[in-house]
């Protein structure tokens, strides 16, 4: 159990992924997370959007958003929680990510009942159909309150798949899960290219 001052201190003390791209064409990226404005994680190697980085991206356009976002409060996944600090969700049939942009819910997790069609489609993802992106992801909440229709929707940092993404950030499994597993309450993260 934390005790009070320990509470306070991590609060006292910010912790912030740090993501910077040598520039906006770029699809790879080094991302490190500080704590007390000290490296305590990395630096990785990240994998980017196909199309770059944007500070005016767009559902779809394939660039990564640039800024600075909070981490979501709970962390997704198709694995048993590996030890995340945040919440967990393990992803199951009927969780979608909401990409309709005329939706109410446009950016948002969402479950249905498994086997129905969700009441939102366009871009909307399956989330537990992609077995190796979603082993474990944050959600970069980019576009998330209130979200603004087209903007873009879903930018997670997820698992590597060797290529560039559709404008989340990926890194290496095992770096991942170190780097999900200290993230706590508040963590920001600054994306620049």
């Amino acid at each position: 159990m934390l005790t009070l001052a320990l509470v306070l201190a991590l609060h006292a003390c910010p912790q912030r992924i740090v993501v910077t791209a040598p520039s906006v064409r770029s699809t790879t990226a080094s991302l490190s997370l500080l704590e007390c404005g000290q490296r305590v994680a990395g630096p990785f190697r990240a994998r980017a959007g196909y199309a770059g980085f944007s500070a005016n991206r767009h559902e779809g356009d394939g660039t990564t958003p640039i800024g600075t976002f909070a981490i979501g409060p709970t962390v997704y996944g198709l694995d048993p929680n590996p030890g995340i600090r945040l919440g967990y969700r393990r992803l199951r049939c009927g969780d979608w990510w909401d990409g309709d942009s005329t939706s109410p819910t446009y950016n948002h997790f969402r479950h249905v009942t498994c086997g129905t069609d969700p009441p939102f489609g366009a871009r909307s993802e399956a989330l537990w159909r992609a077995t190796v992106a979603y082993r474990e992801f944050a959600f970069v909440e980019y576009n998330a309150s209130p979200a603004r229709p087209g903007r873009g929707s879903a930018i997670f940092l997820h698992d590597d798949l060797g290529h560039p993404t559709n404008g989340c950030l990926s890194l290496p499994r095992m770096q991942l899960i170190a780097l999900l597993r200290r993230l706590r309450p508040a963590t920001t993260i600054t994306i620049s290219a």
